[in-house]
């Protein structure tokens, strides 16, 4: 996406997909193959993640669905480098995220991809303007450009009227929409969202998963997003269940 408008005009920012390889064309953004992930030993031990299979495709939204200790935020975790598997292969964007050191996982989050979580994760004593700009700031992208980018991303949430307002200021679904600005800020090639609207009510969080599904189509991205509801789910271009760790055939 390097040198592409984004959404709404957004200018893609520059050294985006930096320490990964160039993946093949037509080739799954995300492909996870085999992947085992256990917690603890012996009797207590969990089996978070058996064996999966998983691939999602550049501007495919994939819905993750299952009861709470199903492996979805394992998952999640795993491919998006927060965690490792103890088994089988997880590659994004052409980078094998489970063999990446500690700089190779800064760059992976910094440049390929971006989390939204169902909690926010928002600085409290930052205005929504300046938590968006976090990402930019690691970047070290100059101010006129990372002010332009801000002020574009708040207008595409809808919040280009809030953007002086702390997170203590605004709902529960404004704050999402600001960690959806945040995450977008670098130009992901993946978005992960794990229960993203899990702590809103039903008319937010259906609109927050439009914004989610509208932002996949315009900018082409992959989206990986844990849910439990079945309307949101229906937004999704396919859903995959898990159960007790594996992946349910389709």
């Amino acid at each position: 996406m390097t040198g592409v408008t984004g959404v709404a005009g957004v200018p893609a920012t520059a050294g985006e997909g930096a320490g990964t390889a160039a993946p093949d064309a037509g080739a799954p953004l995300v492909r996870v193959r085999g992947v085992h992930r256990t917690y603890g030993s012996g009797r207590a031990a969990v089996h978070a993640l058996r064996g999966v299979d998983l691939d999602v495709a550049p501007g495919e939204l994939v819905a993750l669905v299952g009861r709470s200790g199903s492996g979805k935020t394992t998952l999640l975790n795993v491919v998006g480098g927060l965690d490792r598997p103890d088994a089988g292969s997880v590659h994004v964007d052409g980078t094998d995220v489970a063999t990446l050191d500690a700089a190779g996982q800064v760059r992976l989050r910094r440049d390929v991809v971006a989390f939204v979580f169902q909690t926010f994760g928002l600085v409290p004593v930052l205005s929504a303007a300046e938590n968006v700009a976090v990402p930019l700031r690691l970047r070290a992208l100059p101010v006129a450009d990372r002010e332009r980018r801000v002020a574009l991303l708040l207008r595409l949430v809808g919040l280009d009227g809030h953007a002086a307002l702390r997170p203590d200021e605004l709902s529960g679904g404004q704050q999402q929409r600001v960690a959806i600005a945040r995450a977008l800020a670098g130009s992901p090639r993946l978005l992960i969202a794990d229960e993203p609207t899990g702590q809103l009510d039903t008319e937010t969080g259906l609109a927050v998963m439009a914004l989610i599904r509208a932002v996949v189509e315009a900018e082409g991205m992959a989206a990986v997003v844990s849910t439990h509801d079945p309307v949101m789910i229906g937004l999704a271009d396919r859903a995959v269940r898990l159960v007790d760790g594996r992946v349910l055939p389709a």
